[in-house]
């Protein structure tokens, strides 16, 4: 079973394919995998609704193609190396036999827990081992997973609960974050606070905490693994059965539940991890993301997994004991593919070379970089530094909704260009629209970066409410799924993305919307009204600037300061502080209401010679007291 791509030309020949007859090259892709019944239609899709199915009555489970079809040939192989925070705390190894039987019997809690085929589970965990088996088991059964990242706060948590409408929650007595211990069950206990759905609290041990455990309600994962076999048969689901809900900041101060369903998925997942890193059978694999967040799902649980890989799972930080905790894990484990976000490659290079320098890094062959677009001088660090200038750097883009890589040089195949992700993968169809909506054809142009034809991993629907999907995705531009994205394209066809043209702050490669930031500040009882606004950060890509109107102005602005700061943990968590908050008397808004937030971004940029036309504003003297008093 191989399907990667060996050559440019190959690529080249491939694309082409894959354009020209999407259906035959993705029937031939799915081919290699496990089903209970094959599907009637490859593809059937409009992007008015929009309506996209893949594998049309298709019927399967990821989890044996994950898990049970290795077990003849792979079945002692390494599935999961799990390395602790504490590099003094043993680290944890399974075999893909040892795997499924964990998954079989964590799938076999949840059923004696009351959950079926189509329930959503949400999972509340560190990066613990029981984090990817809690993922696989919900799949087992056809359960929904829905993974809420463990930095979020009490609220962000019950919002998305009470969006999925979950019943059960996965989660730990607490975690460990560096120097840190993390009390994970009391935030889940206050989150539920108030909530209906909720029948079920199944908690992990990892700190060896006393934690508050309700009766009829909470039970210890470890005492119930005691009550369950080893065997649990896989659930038959059809392809466009929904496999996860993973929320993402909108443009509305409500989060969005982004659908993705069994079939396309799984093809998308393993054939864009084969071929972007080029992975081969021995390599040893490592994804830093968070499962948290889409990375975590595609590319470090289910795309590895179905292509029977060795995947590194880490619970600590880049810096903890300090900033060489990656490369010694990276000589310790003898990691081939490495793969990170820009932030965590930033705040290295900030370290200084001497925590690069200790390791020798001879095992890494590819280097991957994933979250936001990587800044040429962090793409050179790192190409220099870490890949001694022989591991070819692929800069990914893509995102939650697209379910998998789009836009990527292929290791080793493609060529790389600092600060371009590169061309399309087979069966994207990325084109560029300007503001009128016509199609710019040629090359060395910019415009909004657009889709014309599905791909296998394309979002479904957003949880419980479709015309969100269809208003946020396809309605700019009708016919088109619309990323969000501004982007470039050389002469040569390479995309480089030159950022989002929506409300949304891309901080440490987690998306938030400016609704969902500005929601939080407004809690604040002193607070009127607020704006938030993105801005350049030498590590975290883009940090948070913050406008705030108060019924008056604070006598004491930094006592103000941390108490809306405080607003914002409770509300969304520690990952959303404004780097900076600026009282200001008023907005520039224009005479409709409207607020210029580009007006602000340029203040926020410290580029205020080229504010543009300002006439239009309600107020236009607001604009310059807001420079004045800019931080």
């Amino acid at each position: 079973m191989n399907y990667t791509i060996k050559s440019f030309e190959e690529y080249q020949q491939v694309y082409q394919e894959s354009v020209q007859n999407p259906e035959a090259f993705w029937a031939n892709i799915a081919e290699q995998f496990v089903w209970k019944k094959k599907w009637d239609k490859v593809l059937d899709w409009n992007f008015e609704e929009p309506n996209v199915k893949w594998f049309v009555n298709g019927k399967l489970n990821i989890t044996e193609n994950c898990l049970d079809r290795h077990l003849q040939s792979r079945g002692n192989k390494l599935a999961l190396i799990w390395e602790p925070n504490d590099p003094k705390e043993r680290f944890i190894r399974y075999t893909y036999r040892e795997l499924h039987e964990k998954v079989c019997q964590m799938a076999n809690v949840l059923k004696n827990n009351g959950i079926k085929k189509g329930d959503r589970v949400c999972i509340y965990l560190p990066m613990i081992p029981e984090l990817m088996i809690s993922v696989l088991a919900c799949a087992r059964i056809g359960a929904i997973h829905s993974v809420i990242f463990a930095g979020f706060s009490a609220n962000a948590i019950a919002d998305r609960v009470q969006d999925a409408q979950a019943s059960v929650i996965i989660t730990s007595d607490g975690l460990n974050r560096g120097t840190k211990q993390i009390p994970v069950k009391r935030v889940i206990d206050e989150a539920l606070e108030g909530n209906t759905s909720v029948q079920r609290v199944i908690v992990a041990e990892r700190l060896g905490w006393a934690v508050n455990m309700e009766d009829g309600r909470d039970v210890w994962l470890h005492e119930e693994l005691k009550k369950v076999d080893k065997d649990c048969p896989a659930e038959e689901m059809d392809a466009e059965d929904m496999l996860f809900v993973l929320y993402t900041s909108g443009s509305t101060g409500k989060p969005k539940g982004v659908v993705h369903t069994c079939g396309g998925y799984m093809v998308w997942s393993d054939y864009t991890f084969r071929n972007v890193f080029q992975y081969q059978e021995s390599d040893i694999y490592w994804c830093t993301a968070d499962v948290g967040w889409i990375t975590g799902h595609s590319y470090l649980v289910y795309g590895p997994l179905l292509s029977g890989a060795t995947t590194v799972m880490f619970e600590g930080i880049p810096t903890y004991p300090d900033a060489g905790r990656f490369w010694q894990i990276v000589d310790k484990f003898g990691v081939n593919i490495f793969y990170t976000a820009p932030t965590a490659i930033r705040s290295l290079m900030a370290a200084g070379l001497d925590h690069v320098l200790s390791y020798s890094l001879d095992s890494l062959k590819v280097l991957g970089s994933v979250g936001e677009p990587i800044n040429e001088e962090a793409w050179h660090w790192y190409n220099i530094h870490v890949g001694k200038e022989r591991c070819p750097v692929v800069d990914t883009w893509w995102q939650t909704e697209t379910g998998g890589i789009m836009l990527s040089a292929l290791a080793g195949i493609s060529p790389l260009k600092p600060s371009h992700a590169g061309h399309p993968l087979p069966g994207v169809q990325p084109i560029l629209i300007d503001q009128n909506g016509q199609e710019i054809k040629e090359n060395e142009v910019e415009g909004y970066l657009c889709m014309k034809f599905p791909w296998p991993g394309i979002i479904r629907t957003t949880y419980g409410d479709h015309e969100r999907c269809h208003q946020s995705y396809f309605a700019n531009y009708p016919g088109l799924y619309f990323t969000g994205d501004g982007a470039k394209r050389d002469k040569n066809g390479m995309y480089r993305i030159i950022g989002r043209v929506d409300d949304v702050i891309n901080v440490s490669g987690h998306r938030f919307g400016t609704a969902e930031i500005e929601n939080a500040i407004n809690q604040h009882k002193k607070v009127v009204e607020s704006a938030v606004v993105g801005f350049p950060h030498d590590i975290k890509g883009q940090g948070i600037y913050a406008y705030v109107i108060c019924d008056e102005l604070p006598q004491n602005p930094d006592h103000m300061r941390a108490e809306i700061i405080e607003s914002i943990v409770e509300h969304i968590g520690k990952i959303a502080k404004p780097d900076k908050i600026q009282f200001v008397s008023g907005l520039p808004k224009t005479r409709s209401g409207k607020i210029m937030r580009r007006i602000l971004r340029k203040v926020a940029e410290g580029e205020t010679t080229s504010l543009g036309d300002t006439s239009t504003l309600l107020d236009p003297n607001i604009v310059d007291e807001i420079i004045e008093g800019a931080l």
